[in-house]
């Protein structure tokens, strides 16, 4: 009897694999250069949606006049991305993009400092490094406001909105000007839209 349960067992997990790998789709469109550009995955629990090609608009910050975007950074990284995971009721959304401008931080935060107001406080935070954290697993605990993650170190990171719904704009020296990232992410909970 042992034998027959565990052998049922076994035909339920790998029939219940087969379903779910044949409800799987894997979408991969390439640059010229053979580079990855988008790649879509999708299943029956969920999907994970990367994409280099990013819309301004997206990020929902206006872009510092006379800035340049970077285009690589120096590993060949590409410095700008639209992701977009969903499973299991939840969900996080990072659109990011990289600039440059010959001026100066401090122009470009206080630039930010004005633009970021129409979606709430700013969060005013000395970093060493960008620091983005969108924990989607305590979405439902505890407060949803923003904090520094760290106070100390020359880049100036702005952030406004909650921890499920934020803007941030982090602003470091870069020679004689400033680098900055737009950066929006969204997380969300079961039963919310993304």
């Amino acid at each position: 009897m042992w034998a027959t349960r565990h052998q049922l067992a076994g035909s339920l997990a790998l029939g219940l694999g087969i379903v779910l790998l044949s409800a799987c789709s894997i979408n991969v469109k390439k640059e010229k250069d053979g580079q990855d550009k988008q790649v879509d995955i999708n299943t029956l629990v969920g999907g994970i949606h990367v994409s280099k090609d990013v819309n301004p608009a997206d990020v929902g910050i206006d872009i510092y006049p006379g800035a340049r975007l970077k285009q690589k950074a120096v590993n060949g990284e590409n410095k700008s991305a639209n992701v977009n995971i969903t499973g299991f009721g939840y969900g996080l959304k990072v659109v990011a993009l990289d600039y440059e401008s010959d001026d100066s931080p401090a122009k470009v935060v206080d630039y930010y400092k004005s633009r970021l107001k129409k979606y709430g406080d700013v969060l005013v935070c000395h970093t060493s490094h960008l620091v983005v954290n969108p924990d989607v697993k305590d979405l439902n605990k505890g407060s949803d406001q923003l904090a520094c993650e760290g106070n100390a170190g020359v880049n100036v990171e702005l952030k406004v909105g909650t921890k499920a719904n934020q803007h941030i704009v982090a602003v470091e020296p870069e020679g004689q000007g400033s680098s900055f990232s737009l950066v929006y992410v969204h997380t969300h909970g079961k039963n919310a839209e993304l």
